[in-house]
């Protein structure tokens, strides 16, 4: 049975919270590559970084319908997610854009959990991580290609 270890990326790329997002893109453009970990100085996991997040970073910023009601507003929607939207459109830096719950996985995690986690959760780079540092990372075309040599 196949697992993350033998089907991970083991040159793993990352990026430093106060990496730059031009650099980041540059990073991503010049490796081919979707996304990175975004690793403290110490080497320990801070967050991930995507191709998505830098998108997100360049939409159109949804301002939320406000009522005002006896002096105080009142949001129709979530005040929290405005202000988030708000805090990436305005960053430069990696550690401004990169989702923090990070969804990681153990080497020995099976073929089968890494593609229903990615599948239910909606992600699709996984880090592999041992003792707190990312020892490789597992994405969609990795768990595509493990699929193609099974099938063999």
């Amino acid at each position: 049975m196949l697992t993350a270890k033998d089907i991970m990326t083991k040159d793993v790329i990352t990026v430093a919270p106060d990496t730059s997002v031009e650099d980041l893109a540059s990073l991503l453009v010049q490796h081919k590559i979707s996304g990175v970990p975004v690793v403290n100085e110490s080497g320990a996991l801070y967050g991930i970084v995507t191709e998505n997040d830098l998108i997100s970073r360049n939409k159109r910023l949804h301002i939320p319908t406000v009522v005002s009601f006896l002096d105080a507003a009142i949001y129709l929607e979530s005040s929290k997610k405005f202000e988030e939207e708000v805090r990436k459109i305005v960053a430069t830096k990696v550690g401004d854009i990169c989702v923090r719950k990070v969804i990681t996985i153990a080497e020995d995690a099976t073929l089968a959990d890494i593609a229903t986690l990615m599948s239910d959760k909606k992600k699709h780079l996984l880090p592999v991580v041992k003792d707190g540092k990312v020892i490789g990372i597992v994405g969609k075309r990795d768990v595509v290609k493990a699929s193609a040599r099974r099938a063999d």
